[in-house]
Protein backbone atom coordinates (compact mmCIF):
# COMPACT_ATOMS: atom_id res chain seq x y z
CA UNK A 1 0.00 0.00 0.00
CA UNK A 2 1.28 3.54 -1.08
CA UNK A 3 0.04 6.63 1.03
CA UNK A 4 2.02 8.86 -1.44
CA UNK A 5 -0.24 10.95 -3.45
CA UNK A 6 0.96 9.90 -7.15
CA UNK A 7 0.53 12.32 -10.15
CA UNK A 8 -1.41 10.47 -12.98
CA UNK A 9 -1.89 11.92 -16.68
CA UNK A 10 -5.56 11.78 -17.58
CA UNK A 11 -4.64 10.96 -21.30
CA UNK A 12 -4.06 7.47 -19.99
CA UNK A 13 -7.45 6.92 -18.78
CA UNK A 14 -11.15 6.80 -20.64
CA UNK A 15 -14.04 8.29 -18.09
CA UNK A 16 -16.44 5.67 -17.82
CA UNK A 17 -18.65 6.77 -14.77
CA UNK A 18 -20.47 9.98 -12.91
CA UNK A 19 -21.75 9.76 -9.47
CA UNK A 20 -22.59 12.69 -7.10
CA UNK A 21 -19.23 13.73 -5.85
CA UNK A 22 -16.53 12.10 -8.11
CA UNK A 23 -16.28 10.95 -11.75
CA UNK A 24 -14.51 7.87 -12.15
CA UNK A 25 -11.91 6.63 -15.37
CA UNK A 26 -10.57 3.87 -16.40
CA UNK A 27 -6.63 3.11 -17.16
CA UNK A 28 -6.18 2.27 -20.63
CA UNK A 29 -4.67 -0.97 -19.98
CA UNK A 30 -7.61 -2.32 -18.57
CA UNK A 31 -6.35 -3.01 -15.11
CA UNK A 32 -7.46 -0.35 -12.67
CA UNK A 33 -9.88 2.38 -11.74
CA UNK A 34 -9.09 5.82 -10.95
CA UNK A 35 -12.03 8.11 -8.77
CA UNK A 36 -11.67 11.58 -8.37
CA UNK A 37 -13.36 13.30 -6.55
CA UNK A 38 -14.76 16.80 -7.82
CA UNK A 39 -13.04 20.03 -7.48
CA UNK A 40 -13.29 21.53 -3.80
CA UNK A 41 -13.45 18.46 -2.41
CA UNK A 42 -10.21 18.58 -0.49
CA UNK A 43 -7.52 15.82 -0.61
CA UNK A 44 -7.96 14.84 3.03
CA UNK A 45 -10.93 13.36 1.82
CA UNK A 46 -9.21 11.01 -0.62
CA UNK A 47 -6.90 10.00 1.62
CA UNK A 48 -9.54 9.30 4.60
CA UNK A 49 -11.54 7.49 1.95
CA UNK A 50 -8.45 5.27 0.68
CA UNK A 51 -7.30 4.10 3.95
CA UNK A 52 -10.41 2.82 4.93
CA UNK A 53 -11.34 1.49 2.14
CA UNK A 54 -7.71 -0.33 2.96
CA UNK A 55 -8.93 -1.20 6.11
CA UNK A 56 -11.94 -2.79 4.29
CA UNK A 57 -10.23 -4.99 2.36
CA UNK A 58 -8.17 -6.25 4.60
CA UNK A 59 -10.80 -7.00 7.08
CA UNK A 60 -12.13 -9.48 4.01
CA UNK A 61 -14.92 -7.81 3.21
CA UNK A 62 -15.80 -8.19 -0.52
CA UNK A 63 -14.35 -4.97 -1.97
CA UNK A 64 -12.41 -3.78 -4.86
CA UNK A 65 -8.38 -3.30 -3.79
CA UNK A 66 -7.27 0.09 -3.35
CA UNK A 67 -4.15 0.69 -5.00
CA UNK A 68 -2.68 4.38 -4.52
CA UNK A 69 -3.28 7.77 -3.98
CA UNK A 70 -3.63 9.87 -7.12
CA UNK A 71 -4.00 13.36 -7.76
CA UNK A 72 -4.70 14.77 -11.81
CA UNK A 73 -3.28 18.46 -10.63
CA UNK A 74 -6.68 19.58 -9.36
CA UNK A 75 -8.54 17.27 -8.12
CA UNK A 76 -7.78 14.08 -5.51
CA UNK A 77 -8.78 10.93 -5.60
CA UNK A 78 -7.34 6.62 -5.65
CA UNK A 79 -6.83 4.20 -8.05
CA UNK A 80 -8.81 0.75 -7.27
CA UNK A 81 -8.79 -2.43 -8.64
CA UNK A 82 -10.25 -2.67 -12.08
CA UNK A 83 -13.41 -5.33 -12.03
CA UNK A 84 -14.15 -6.26 -15.36
CA UNK A 85 -17.38 -6.57 -17.11
CA UNK A 86 -18.99 -4.59 -13.89
CA UNK A 87 -22.70 -3.55 -13.71
CA UNK A 88 -24.12 -2.02 -10.42
CA UNK A 89 -27.28 -3.50 -9.06
CA UNK A 90 -28.63 0.06 -10.14
CA UNK A 91 -27.44 -0.55 -13.44
CA UNK A 92 -28.65 -4.08 -14.10
CA UNK A 93 -32.86 -2.63 -12.35
CA UNK A 94 -32.37 -0.20 -15.18
CA UNK A 95 -31.22 -2.29 -17.91
CA UNK A 96 -33.53 -5.69 -17.08
CA UNK A 97 -36.63 -4.13 -14.61
CA UNK A 98 -38.12 -7.19 -14.47
CA UNK A 99 -34.78 -8.35 -12.49
CA UNK A 100 -36.43 -5.56 -9.57
CA UNK A 101 -37.10 -8.60 -6.72
CA UNK A 102 -33.98 -10.86 -7.62
CA UNK A 103 -31.25 -7.64 -7.41
CA UNK A 104 -33.38 -6.24 -4.01
CA UNK A 105 -33.61 -9.56 -2.16
CA UNK A 106 -29.13 -9.96 -3.14
CA UNK A 107 -29.03 -6.61 -1.67
CA UNK A 108 -31.03 -7.44 1.61
CA UNK A 109 -28.96 -10.57 2.05
CA UNK A 110 -26.05 -8.79 1.22
CA UNK A 111 -26.76 -5.54 3.59
CA UNK A 112 -27.44 -8.28 6.54
CA UNK A 113 -24.09 -10.08 6.24
CA UNK A 114 -22.14 -6.39 6.22
CA UNK A 115 -23.96 -5.41 9.50
CA UNK A 116 -23.37 -8.78 11.10
CA UNK A 117 -19.64 -8.56 10.50
CA UNK A 118 -17.05 -7.44 13.09
CA UNK A 119 -15.83 -4.21 12.65
CA UNK A 120 -11.92 -3.19 13.24
CA UNK A 121 -12.79 -0.40 15.68
CA UNK A 122 -9.02 0.60 15.75
CA UNK A 123 -8.93 1.17 11.81
CA UNK A 124 -12.64 2.44 11.19
CA UNK A 125 -14.50 4.85 12.87
CA UNK A 126 -17.52 4.72 15.08
CA UNK A 127 -20.42 6.47 13.14
CA UNK A 128 -21.71 7.69 16.06
CA UNK A 129 -18.85 10.11 16.87
CA UNK A 130 -18.71 10.80 13.10
CA UNK A 131 -22.48 12.43 13.83
CA UNK A 132 -21.97 13.96 16.94
CA UNK A 133 -18.90 16.17 15.86
CA UNK A 134 -20.19 16.97 12.85
CA UNK A 135 -22.82 18.87 15.49
CA UNK A 136 -20.32 19.99 17.35
CA UNK A 137 -17.30 21.23 14.70
CA UNK A 138 -19.99 22.76 12.07
CA UNK A 139 -22.70 25.68 12.62
CA UNK A 140 -25.01 23.79 10.32
CA UNK A 141 -28.51 23.71 11.78
CA UNK A 142 -30.29 25.87 14.38
CA UNK A 143 -29.27 25.33 18.00
CA UNK A 144 -32.75 23.33 18.77
CA UNK A 145 -32.31 21.25 16.33
CA UNK A 146 -28.59 20.65 16.84
CA UNK A 147 -29.31 20.14 20.83
CA UNK A 148 -32.49 17.21 19.74
CA UNK A 149 -29.96 15.64 17.73
CA UNK A 150 -27.54 15.33 20.78
CA UNK A 151 -29.95 14.29 22.94
CA UNK A 152 -30.96 11.64 20.40
CA UNK A 153 -27.24 10.34 20.26
CA UNK A 154 -27.56 10.22 24.09
CA UNK A 155 -29.33 7.24 23.51
CA UNK A 156 -27.77 5.18 20.64
CA UNK A 157 -25.37 2.30 21.28
CA UNK A 158 -22.42 2.07 19.52
CA UNK A 159 -22.23 -1.25 18.40
CA UNK A 160 -18.90 -2.90 16.79
CA UNK A 161 -20.76 -3.75 13.75
CA UNK A 162 -19.86 -2.93 9.99
CA UNK A 163 -21.66 0.09 8.59
CA UNK A 164 -21.69 0.93 5.13
CA UNK A 165 -22.18 4.45 5.64
CA UNK A 166 -23.56 5.19 2.24
CA UNK A 167 -25.78 1.74 1.52
CA UNK A 168 -27.58 2.02 -1.72
CA UNK A 169 -27.74 -0.41 -4.46
CA UNK A 170 -25.33 2.19 -6.95
CA UNK A 171 -22.59 0.86 -4.32
CA UNK A 172 -22.63 -2.70 -5.01
CA UNK A 173 -20.95 -3.66 -8.07
CA UNK A 174 -21.00 -7.47 -10.01
CA UNK A 175 -19.04 -9.24 -12.60
CA UNK A 176 -21.19 -12.29 -12.30
CA UNK A 177 -18.94 -14.30 -10.35
CA UNK A 178 -18.37 -11.75 -7.59
CA UNK A 179 -20.50 -9.09 -5.81
CA UNK A 180 -18.49 -6.39 -4.14
CA UNK A 181 -19.18 -2.89 -2.05
CA UNK A 182 -17.87 -0.14 -3.61
CA UNK A 183 -17.56 3.94 -2.49
CA UNK A 184 -16.15 3.04 1.02
CA UNK A 185 -15.20 6.36 2.15
CA UNK A 186 -18.05 6.64 4.88
CA UNK A 187 -17.64 2.91 6.00
CA UNK A 188 -17.62 2.74 9.79
CA UNK A 189 -19.30 0.95 12.65
CA UNK A 190 -22.41 1.32 14.66
CA UNK A 191 -25.77 0.25 14.32
CA UNK A 192 -27.45 -0.50 11.00
CA UNK A 193 -30.42 2.36 11.53
CA UNK A 194 -28.07 4.55 10.20
CA UNK A 195 -27.08 2.56 7.14
CA UNK A 196 -31.13 2.01 7.00
CA UNK A 197 -32.52 5.32 7.09
CA UNK A 198 -30.03 6.55 4.46
CA UNK A 199 -31.15 4.16 1.97
CA UNK A 200 -34.78 5.33 3.43
CA UNK A 201 -34.56 8.52 2.44
CA UNK A 202 -32.94 7.55 -1.04
CA UNK A 203 -35.94 5.85 -1.29
CA UNK A 204 -38.63 8.16 -0.18
CA UNK A 205 -37.49 11.65 -0.42
CA UNK A 206 -34.73 12.29 -2.47
CA UNK A 207 -36.26 14.48 -5.95
CA UNK A 208 -36.94 12.17 -8.65
CA UNK A 209 -35.01 13.99 -11.42
CA UNK A 210 -31.36 13.39 -9.20
CA UNK A 211 -32.68 9.71 -8.29
CA UNK A 212 -32.73 9.35 -12.21
CA UNK A 213 -29.50 10.94 -12.90
CA UNK A 214 -27.42 9.01 -10.20
CA UNK A 215 -29.35 5.77 -10.15
CA UNK A 216 -30.93 5.59 -14.06
CA UNK A 217 -33.73 4.74 -12.28
CA UNK A 218 -37.04 6.42 -11.59
CA UNK A 219 -38.58 7.38 -8.09
CA UNK A 220 -41.24 4.92 -8.34
CA UNK A 221 -38.79 2.21 -8.95
CA UNK A 222 -36.71 3.05 -5.95
CA UNK A 223 -39.86 2.98 -4.22
CA UNK A 224 -40.81 -0.30 -4.54
CA UNK A 225 -36.83 -1.77 -4.25
CA UNK A 226 -37.79 -0.68 -0.61
CA UNK A 227 -40.71 -2.28 -0.36
CA UNK A 228 -38.87 -5.33 -1.06
CA UNK A 229 -35.63 -4.44 0.38
CA UNK A 230 -36.71 -4.29 3.98
CA UNK A 231 -38.90 -6.77 4.72
CA UNK A 232 -36.33 -9.25 3.67
CA UNK A 233 -33.60 -7.77 5.81
CA UNK A 234 -36.22 -7.77 8.94
CA UNK A 235 -36.94 -11.19 7.92
CA UNK A 236 -41.00 -10.36 8.37
CA UNK A 237 -43.56 -9.28 6.05
CA UNK A 238 -46.04 -8.80 9.21
CA UNK A 239 -47.36 -5.01 8.19
CA UNK A 240 -46.95 -4.16 11.87
CA UNK A 241 -43.46 -5.03 12.23
CA UNK A 242 -42.12 -3.09 9.20
CA UNK A 243 -43.84 -0.29 10.15
CA UNK A 244 -42.60 -0.22 13.93
CA UNK A 245 -39.13 -0.54 12.68
CA UNK A 246 -39.24 1.84 9.88
CA UNK A 247 -40.65 4.24 12.52
CA UNK A 248 -37.34 3.52 14.32
CA UNK A 249 -35.45 4.80 11.30
CA UNK A 250 -36.70 8.32 11.38
CA UNK A 251 -34.71 9.87 14.26
CA UNK A 252 -31.50 7.87 12.60
CA UNK A 253 -32.91 10.01 9.07
CA UNK A 254 -33.57 13.48 10.69
CA UNK A 255 -29.72 13.06 13.04
CA UNK A 256 -27.77 11.80 9.84
CA UNK A 257 -29.82 14.10 6.39
CA UNK A 258 -28.13 17.49 7.62
CA UNK A 259 -24.50 15.25 7.69
CA UNK A 260 -25.41 13.75 4.24
CA UNK A 261 -26.06 17.03 2.90
CA UNK A 262 -23.30 18.86 3.95
CA UNK A 263 -21.41 16.04 2.61
CA UNK A 264 -22.86 16.16 -0.39
CA UNK A 265 -22.88 19.92 -1.07
CA UNK A 266 -20.72 21.25 0.84
CA UNK A 267 -23.76 24.26 2.47
CA UNK A 268 -26.36 24.10 5.29
CA UNK A 269 -30.17 22.46 4.51
CA UNK A 270 -32.45 25.20 3.93
CA UNK A 271 -34.25 26.03 6.73
CA UNK A 272 -37.71 24.71 5.47
CA UNK A 273 -36.04 21.27 5.14
CA UNK A 274 -35.16 20.82 8.63
CA UNK A 275 -38.36 22.20 9.63
CA UNK A 276 -39.89 18.99 8.06
CA UNK A 277 -37.70 16.68 9.59
CA UNK A 278 -37.45 18.21 13.15
CA UNK A 279 -40.27 16.06 14.06
CA UNK A 280 -38.89 13.01 14.21
CA UNK A 281 -36.58 13.53 16.63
Amino acid sequence: MNEEIQRINLDDYIQTGEGGTALTYTHKDGLSLAKLYNPGFKADRAKAEFLTARAVFELGIPSPEPFRLITDGERSGAEYELIKNKRSYTRIISQEPERLEEISLKFAHMAKQLHAKQADTTRLQSFKQRIASFYHEKNMVPEDYKQRVLQFLETVPDTPRCLHGDLHIGNIITDGQRDLWIDLGEFAYGVPEWDLALLWTMCHNMPGDRVEHIFHITHETMAAHWDIFFPAYLGTTDPQAVNDATQRLLPYYAAKVPYTFDMVFNRPMPDAALQDIVKFL
